[in-house]
């Protein structure tokens, strides 16, 4: 799956002054790139001005992140979306060295990474930096302080990834609380769905498993409690675009910031349990590759809002990569 947010703006627009910059977000199931423009002068909750947005499914984590490797038919795959992404930067005429490249959880535990970063870098050029759960967390609380405005009180901010789950515990000054865990949606969904409907025996084991590696995050949350959870990245996306398709509201590729409500999360969450595979995917607003791991994401979404009483839900359309751009450019 391709999908291109932003297409290209015609060539004669394009200038190097405001100067032009890009990252790459080499996740455990989708790649991203993202290119913008970044303004004389910062403005409110508008650091830069997104040229071109665009994310391919890799699946680098598929086949063998449960045994800490990336296949040779993932490998394909990123080569591939890497390639294309090449492309788009010399169209916007950015050298490959210097696109700010991360790789997260997927490379952060594959034996054979090393050997794939150099391989990408002497083909295609690109600089591929494996950041830390830590880092990861801490770009992520800029990318969403960069979409919207958090507030004076405590938030959680919730990245669900294919390979690790990222919990940031902060208000609109700072960062209280951070830490990543390797429990992403790729990773339960080899350990506790075996068959297309994810059975009550399932969830029981999924739930105690999370309340055993949650504890840092239960322990933190007795001494800072929060009403609002805000989420980012492709399970907060997903059920966002089917709520808002069953709302009857224009879906806004350009938006910053969404909500939707637990009850509206409650109803859509109730249905991946009972449908299958098939029914899933005709779902308005599901995306092919999130039709399985979406069952245990909203798994772990649900005990999260439950365990910790969180009412609010606010979904941050910028995260990781917008964080990245942010925070090297010296934005936040």
């Amino acid at each position: 799956m391709n999908t291109l947010l932003n297409p290209f703006i015609p060539a004669k627009t394009i200038t190097q002054n405001p100067p032009v910059v890009a990252a790459i977000d080499i996740g455990t199931n989708t790649a991203h790139l993202l290119v913008v423009a970044l303004p004389e002068q910062r403005e409110i909750f508008t650091p830069f001005r997104i040229l071109h947005k665009e994310k391919i499914a890799t699946k680098i984590g598929e086949g063998g992140i449960s045994n800490g490797i990336i296949t040779q038919a993932a490998q394909e795959r990123l080569f591939k979306a890497l390639f294309q992404f090449k492309e788009v930067l010399e169209y916007y005429q950015i050298s490959p060295e210097s696109v700010f490249t991360i790789a997260t959880s997927a490379f952060r535990n594959a034996k054979n990474s090393e050997s794939i970063v150099e391989e990408v870098k002497q083909k295609i050029g690109l600089q591929i930096q494996i950041i830390s759960g830590e880092q990861e967390a801490e770009y992520i609380y800029y990318g969403v302080k960069t979409a919207l405005k958090i507030g004076k009180g405590n938030a959680l901010i919730m990245d669900i990834g294919g390979g690790s789950v990222e919990f940031i515990l902060c208000n609109e000054e700072k960062m209280i609380w951070k830490q990543s865990f390797e429990i992403g949606a790729q990773r339960l969904l080899d350990r506790f769905m075996k068959e297309e409907i994810i059975s009550p025996q399932e969830i029981q084991a999924l739930e105690i498993y999370l309340q055993e590696i949650l504890e840092p995050l239960t322990q933190i949350l007795q001494k800072y409690p929060v009403e609002v959870l805000i989420g980012c990245s492709g399970t907060f996306d997903t059920i966002d675009d089917i709520n808002l398709i069953r709302k009857h509201k224009k879906l806004d590729f350009n938006a910053k910031e969404s909500a939707f409500t637990y009850q509206e999360f409650y109803a859509i969450y109730q249905e991946f349990l009972q449908k299958n595979h098939q029914e899933r995917l005709a779902i308005p607003g599901m995306t092919p590759m999130r039709a399985d791991m979406i069952v245990v994401a909203s798994c772990l979404l649900n005990f999260v809002l439950c365990k910790y009483n969180i009412s609010q839900i606010r979904v941050s359309h910028y995260a990781l990569k917008e964080g990245v751009i942010a925070k090297s450019v010296n934005w936040v």
